[in-house]
């Protein structure tokens, strides 16, 4: 069982993660897209980092948390990361409304709403060389991890190697949503970059939760 302190600690570590490699990002994207998507994400991070001292003082609802983070996702990231990635965040925090306390079922569910979110906004599934490459097999590999009765860190390294997993997909697809479909074959061979904004998103939670050794 996971409090606010965990969530914080998270959602600090996936904004850290990501400003860190906003150059990398970027140049993933300049080679099948518009070359801003490490821009637009450390900008959604550096609002984050913004946003989190007073959630911290004001917010207990975790469903609340999360909902703010998806709202500023909206209201500050350009492009397409901004609408989806924020609905990512919003779907979790609906399925966590009115909850002070998340078991490792709760981060699970909330991940695979996330998911779902993203594909109906996007009207895009697996293998459209998308964000969803890594987000539905982390998903799947998570929700193994649960039913095996493993620790929420043990969960979280099963997502991470998942999307890991799935961003190597993406270099072997076409792409077929998004920018990265209108240069059709030229796409294959590079990764996607939302795909591995995601894998950092589960290394960075991963790595909150050996720092604070959750269980």
């Amino acid at each position: 069982m996971t409090g606010k302190d965990f969530m914080i600690a998270a959602l600090e570590e996936i904004s850290r993660f990501i400003i860190e490699h906003e150059g990398a990002l970027n140049r993933l994207d300049n080679a099948i897209g518009d070359g801003d998507h490490g821009t637009n994400m450390a900008r959604a991070s550096r609002m984050m980092l913004k946003l989190l001292p007073e959630l911290i003082e004001t917010r207990e609802d975790m469903g609340e948390i999360l909902h703010q983070v998806g709202m500023g996702c909206i209201s500050e990231v350009g492009g397409s990361a901004g609408p989806l990635f924020g609905t990512f965040y919003l779907r979790a925090g609906m399925y966590n409304r009115g909850k002070t306390v998340m078991e490792p079922a709760d981060w699970v569910n909330s991940f695979k709403a996330g998911a779902v979110g993203v594909s109906q906004l996007g009207m895009s599934s697996e293998g459209e060389k998308t964000m969803l490459d890594a987000l539905f097999p982390a998903g799947r590999a998570m929700n193994e991890a649960l039913e095996a009765g493993k620790s929420l860190r043990e969960i979280l390294a099963a997502g991470a190697e998942a999307a890991r997993g799935g961003v190597e997909y993406t270099k072997t697809i076409q792409a077929s949503k998004g920018r990265a479909a209108y240069i059709g074959e030229r796409s294959l061979g590079h990764q996607d970059p939302g795909a591995t904004t995601i894998m950092l998103m589960i290394q960075a939670m991963h790595k909150a939760a050996v720092d604070m050794n959750v269980e």
